[in-house]
C-alpha cells in the first residue's frame, strides 16, 4: 500500500535540514519494592495472572490505600541521583480515566505538587557533553496489563492480568532539550544506568520495568516557538524508542512542508512496519480532571530523611569514570566501558586491588574477559574467572614469568575449567625462557633459513627484523623470553 503525502519518510537532505526536531521523554519506572505501593500484594514478575491481588488494587468498594514508605524512600533516591530538588511536602491526586486495566476508574497519581522537581543529567553525543534537565519524578500507581493474544477466545475478547495494577512507579519527565533521536537514546542510557547503580529499579524493559513516552515536534530552524508535540506512547527498547523518533521527525516534515498542519494526538509505533500510527487525540491535563486524593495524606519529607536518603546513594557512574581514569592511568573510554554496569566497575576494582596493573586489567577484560562472557551467553556476575584469579593470571605476564601470548593461551583454559594460571603454567611447561642457548640454538636456525630477509635486513632493511623475532617466538612456542630474543638476534644479525 502506498504511502500519503503526510506518511513520507524519505525526505531529501536539504528539506530535513531546514527543521529543527524538539524531543522531551516521560519514563515510567516500575521501582524495586517487594509489595505494591497501596497495599501489601506481592510485586514478583511472572506469578500466576490475577493472584497478587487484593480488594485495594482491584478497587473495590470500601478499600482504602495506604502508602509504601519503601517506595517513596526509593523515589527519593532516583530524584537524588538525578540532581533534582526534593521538596518537604508533595501530594497526591487522582487521575480520572476509563479503561480495563484501571479498575477504580483513575489512577492515584502525582499532579500539582509532585515529589521532586529541577533535575539534570549530562549525556555525550557526537563527541559533545550536553546537559539535558528533568522536569519532574513523582511517584504513582502502574496499571494492570491488557492481554490480546494467546488465548482461546483471543479473537472476541480481551483478557485483563491485575497482578501488575498498584505496583510503584516512578515518572520521570525531562525537559524538551534533545535535538536528535541519538540524543534520546544517549539520555536513556545514562538514566537507566544511574537507576540500576542506585538499585531502585531493575530496569527490565522485556518485563515492563521500564517504559518510555516520546514528545516530538519540528520547528523551523532559528525558530522560538515550539512546533506540535505528538506524543509516542509505551516503547519497550531504546532502539524502538530512537527508529519511531527518526520516522516521527520526517512524518512531522513532511506534512508541513505538503501544506498541512501537524495534528496534536497519541500515536503508537508499529515495529512491524516501521511507522507510527494514530491512536487517539492528546489528551490535555483537564481532561484528567486531576484533584487531591481525599485518602492519603500529604507526603512529608524531613531534612534528616533526605539526608539520609542522600548519605545512601552509591559512587555513581559519571564519578566512578573519572575516579577510574585518574587512579589506574586508563583512557576514558576504557572507563565507559568498566563502569557499564555495578558488578563490572566491582569487578574491575577487585582485580586490581589484588595486585593487577589498572591498566592491564582493563585491557584484558575488554579483549579476552567480555569477548569470552558474551559468547558464552554469561553476565560479569557469573564469570568463572574471578577477580582474584585473572590478577593472578596477569602478575604472572608482568613479572614476565610467562609471556602474553602464552597468557592468551592460559585464559580460555582457565574460563572454562576455572583452573589457576599458575597451576595450568606449571602443569603445561608454559613458563617464559631465558635461556640464552636455547634461544640462539633456534635463532641460528631461522637465520639459516632465510638467507633473503637475511641480506634485506643487512642492507638496510630494518623493519624485516620483526620477521626474525616472530619466527624465534613461533618456534619456541611462545615461550621465550621477547627481550633475550630481541638482544640474541641483534648480536647474530650484527
Amino acid at each position: 500500500m502506498a504511502k500519503t503525502a503526510a506518511e513520507e519518510t524519505s525526505l531529501p537532505p536539504e528539506v530535513l535540514v531546514k527543521y529543527e526536531p524538539v524531543i522531551g521523554l516521560e519514563v515510567h519506572v516500575q521501582l524495586l519494592t517487594n509489595t505494591k505501593i497501596f497495599c501489601g500484594c506481592s510485586t514478583r514478575f511472572g506469578d500466576p495472572p490475577n493472584s497478587n491481588v487484593c480488594p485495594v488494587c482491584l478497587g473495590l468498594p470500601g478499600s482504602l490505600p495506604v502508602l509504601n514508605k519503601r517506595a517513596v524512600e526509593m523515589a527519593m533516591r532516583a530524584a537524588l541521583a538525578l540532581n533534582c530538588t526534593v521538596h518537604d511536602h508533595s501530594r497526591f491526586a487522582r487521575k480520572n480515566y476509563f479503561y480495563p486495566d484501571l479498575p477504580k476508574g483513575y489512577q492515584i497519581s502525582q499532579y500539582e505538587l509532585p515529589l521532586a522537581t529541577g533535575g539534570w543529567l549530562e549525556i555525550e553525543h557526537a563527541g559533545a557533553r550536553k546537559r539535558i534537565g528533568i522536569t519532574r519524578l513523582h511517584l504513582e500507581e502502574d496499571a494492570a496489563k491488557n492481554l490480546h493474544e494467546g488465548f482461546a477466545e483471543s479473537a472476541d475478547k480481551a483478557y485483563i492480568d491485575y497482578n501488575r495494577g498498584g505496583t510503584p512507579l516512578s515518572e520521570i519527565v525531562s525537559e524538551p532539550d534533545m535535538r536528535a533521536p541519538e540524543e534520546a537514546h544517549a539520555y536513556l542510557t545514562a538514566l537507566k544506568q544511574i537507576l540500576l547503580y542506585t538499585a531502585v529499579s531493575d530496569c527490565n524493559m522485556e518485563e515492563g520495568s521500564l517504559r518510555c513516552d516520546a514528545n516530538v515536534s519540528v520547528r523551523l530552524r532559528g525558530a522560538s516557538e515550539f512546533g506540535t508535540k505528538v506524543e509516542i506512547k509505551n516503547l519497550n527498547s531504546f532502539r524502538f524508542v530512537q527508529k519511531a523518533i527518526e520516522f516521527e521527525i520526517e512524518r512531522q516534515i513532511a506534512v508541513l512542508e505538503s501544506g498541512g498542519r501537524v495534528a496534536q494526538e497519541s500515536r503508537l509505533w508499529n515495529q512491524a512496519e516501521s511507522h507510527t500510527v494514530s491512536m487517539r487525540s492528546k489528551e490535555k491535563a483537564h481532561d484528567y480532571r486531576y484533584f487531591p486524593e481525599p485518602d492519603l495524606l500529604p507526603v512529608h519529607i524531613s531534612a534528616a530523611w533526605r539526608n539520609g536518603a542522600l548519605k545512601s546513594l552509591p559512587e555513581l557512574p559519571e564519578a566512578k569514570r573519572l575516579r577510574f581514569v585518574q587512579a589506574f592511568a586508563i583512557t576514558p573510554y576504557d572507563a565507559e566501558v568498566l563502569t557499564a554496569s555495578q558488578t563490572l566497575a566491582d569487578y574491575f576494582e577487585a582485580v586490581v586491588q589484588a595486585g593487577a596493573p589498572g591498566k592491564s586489567a582493563a585491557n584484558w577484560m575488554q579483549t579476552e574477559l567480555l569477548r569470552r562472557l558474551k559468547d558464552a551467553g554469561k553476565e560479569i556476575a557469573d564469570s568463572p574467572v574471578s577477580p582474584a584469579a585473572l590478577a593472578e593470571l596477569l602478575k604472572l605476564v608482568e613479572s614476565g614469568k610467562i609471556t602474553g601470548a602464552i597468557g592468551k593461551k592460559v585464559f580460555p583454559i582457565m574460563f572454562l575449567s576455572g583452573r589457576a594460571a599458575g597451576d595450568i603454567v606449571a602443569s603445561e611447561g608454559l613458563a617464559q625462557s631465558s635461556d640464552t642457548s636455547a634461544i640462539e640454538a633456534m635463532a641460528r636456525e631461522v637465520i639459516e633459513n632465510n638467507p633473503d630477509n637475511v641480506a634485506k635486513f643487512k642492507g638496510g632493511n630494518q623493519g624485516v627484523f620483526k620477521f626474525f623475532v616472530g619466527q624465534v617466538i613461533k618456534a619456541s612456542r611462545g615461550q621465550a623470553n621477547p627481550q633475550v630474543v630481541n638482544d640474541v638476534l641483534r648480536k647474530l644479525l650484527s
